[in-house]
């Protein structure tokens, strides 16, 4: 049996912020990451972050990964292990991890759970051919192997990510034919948006992906125009040839660690669907369990950042080991934290954040 003072699930961007507060404080503390590398999705983000300094504005998302771990690499209360799958988490806060093909027992006397989100899929007709992909698996594919996934590519969703990675499509030599949004808006921002569209890609509201057409790969999609109830308007059937079909309708958050030690859960579906209930300092309704990132809420990675860095914080105060510049730092990324949500981007959140308080007082 392995013991630390803290077990860390997840080595991306509020994993790793986290971990940064905990060895300031003095805390052991080990990282569990299924990953090549650390860094999470941020490896493979090539855009530009938006922002304030504190957030890491102006950065791409890979060199923000960098940033990230050297904060925390060969330090001496750190351990990592990568490519390490956690099979198993008990409310005693045992972790049964498998590990170089070894099986491993960490015990911790605080764990926080940082697994990110994973992404929703869509059900059409051959949606298992062969050249259709997540968003998530396009970025890993083109920015972290170098492997282009298609000559000609059509976009399934039009939120930021979907946007963001239409505009890396470009960038990789790939003809992204169109992006095609079921709803009546383009749910990302506008700026990326309006930079497809200088370069040619038709954005398309109201419409949806009815069936993908191909024997052994994609060769072609079919695009039907949808009413206001979603419902597919007879005739508007229309043939796009491509070779790949990217999907991007969103993220799940990754929960279901938490779910194996009782924690209480809720659907809220502003923060991305089923989340573990966690009270305003990130605890989960087990003691001493803790949870922050996409895995209690679908966020940007700027944020995701902030709840780690508080996350830690917070963690170090309940292991009566506070950082030495607790107070200061707490309120410093609340209030970056405060200032990410405000706005009418940060609504939604906001909204979900304020139904998982009354959740939390109603299962106290």
């Amino acid at each position: 049996m392995i013991e630390k003072d803290v077990l860390i699930i997840g080595g991306g961007p509020s994993g790793l912020c986290a971990a940064s507060m905990l060895i300031e404080s003095g805390l052991k503390v080990m990282i569990v990451d299924r990953g090549l590398s650390l860094g999470g999705q941020l490896v493979k983000q090539t855009h530009k972050f938006f922002g304030s300094k504190e957030q890491y504005a102006k950065t791409r998302g890979f060199d923000i990964a960098k940033i990230l771990i050297d904060q925390v690499k060969d330090h001496g209360n750190l351990e990592v292990l990568q490519e390490a799958t956690v099979l198993g988490l008990y409310k005693d806060k045992v972790a049964t991890i498998s590990y170089q093909n070894e099986y491993l027992k960490i015990k911790a006397k605080t764990i926080i759970v940082a697994t990110g989100a994973s992404e929703k899929f869509l059900a059409f007709e051959n949606n298992d051919l062969p050249g259709i992909y997540g968003a998530g698996a396009v970025q890993t594919l083109m920015n972290q192997f170098g492997v282009k996934p298609a000559d000609e590519i059509i976009m399934i969703g039009s939120g930021n990510i979907g946007l963001i990675v239409s505009y890396q499509l470009l960038q990789a030599g790939i003809k992204v034919k169109a992006v095609i949004e079921a709803s009546s808006k383009i749910g990302g921002y506008k700026v990326h948006a309006s930079k497809l569209r200088r370069l040619g890609v038709p954005i398309y509201t109201n419409k949806t992906i009815k069936k993908a057409i191909g024997t052994t790969r994609v060769e072609a999609a079919e695009i039907v125009s949808l009413d206001e109830k979603f419902n597919e308007i007879e005739g508007t059937s229309e043939i796009i040839k491509i070779d790949g079909i990217c999907i991007s309708v969103g993220l799940a958050p990754s929960y279901q660690l938490l779910d194996m030690v009782d924690a209480k859960l809720g659907y809220i579906p502003e923060l991305g669907g089923t989340v573990a209930l966690v009270d305003e300092k990130h605890m989960t309704t087990v003691d001493g369990i803790f949870s922050c990132g996409d895995s209690i809420g679908i966020e940007e990675a700027s944020s995701a950042m902030m709840e780690g860095y508080l996350t830690g914080l917070y963690v170090s105060k309940y292991l009566n080991q506070d950082h030495s510049k607790y107070v200061e730092l707490v309120r410093k990324y609340e209030e970056s934290l405060a200032l990410l949500r405000g706005g009418p981007f940060g609504s939604k959140t906001r909204k979900g954040l304020k139904d998982m308080k009354e959740m939390m007082a109603d299962v106290r």
